[in-house]
């Protein structure tokens, strides 16, 4: 080999060796979460939660009241001052998501990580009630490990740091390539990590 391609190649592995270590970084949280969330989602059943509910109602002041009955039936979000005067009564957040409109009753749902809630409003006499249930700190990181009803924001992180582990993983391989001749027991160990999985799939997973 070469002087030249001797450091093209050592340049290409110090490459493998930064993006592993780079990946790594980005990965290290979020795979502790995932391994630990894997854990909990597998033995759901075993886990128990303790829902806790918790009930608003009431009458909109007649400002906020005012002009409901004017939108037509179908789906669309609530009005701003509507939005803001519920956050600050029952700190929940509707949002911007549509509502239903539906012969003078409002009715929006309002699904959340570890839980879920609902909103139901009465146009001509202003009477409402909101609902929220919660199902505990377990149930909110499965959640977020399913996606579930976390938005874009965290559906975004979740491919992203996807990607950062397939980096991971790859630059990895590269790294147990590189280092192979010098222990015997790498590809062995590799293989097992293939079969193990093939193997419980064949014989204990029904399909």
């Amino acid at each position: 080999m070469t002087t030249s391609s001797a450091a093209k190649k050592a340049a290409w592995f110090q490459q493998v060796i930064r993006w592993h270590w780079i990946s790594s970084a980005i990965c290290l949280i979020g795979m502790l979460l995932f391994a630990v969330t894997g854990i909990t989602l597998n033995h759901a059943a075993s886990i128990e939660a303790a829902p806790v509910t918790t009930t608003w109602q009431g009458t909109l002041p007649a400002h906020i009241r005012a002009g409901l009955t004017d939108y037509p039936d179908g789906e669309t979000p609530l009005p701003r001052t509507l939005r803001h005067w519920l956050r600050s009564e029952t700190g929940t957040d509707p949002g911007t998501s549509a509502a239903e409109w539906d012969g003078g009753e409002i009715y929006l749902s309002l699904p959340r990580p570890g839980g879920d809630a609902w909103l139901s409003i009465d146009t001509e006499s202003g009477d409402w009630l909101m609902e929220r249930t919660t199902r505990g700190a377990v149930a909110w990181l499965n959640d977020l490990h399913k996606g579930r009803n976390t938005g874009t924001a965290w559906s975004w992180f979740i491919d992203i740091f996807a990607l950062a582990c397939v980096v991971f993983c790859v630059t990895g391989l590269l790294l147990l390539q590189r280092y192979a001749s010098s222990r015997r027991s790498t590809w062995p160990l590799v293989a097992l990590g293939l079969a193990a999985p093939l193997l419980l799939i064949i014989l204990f997973v029904h399909t």
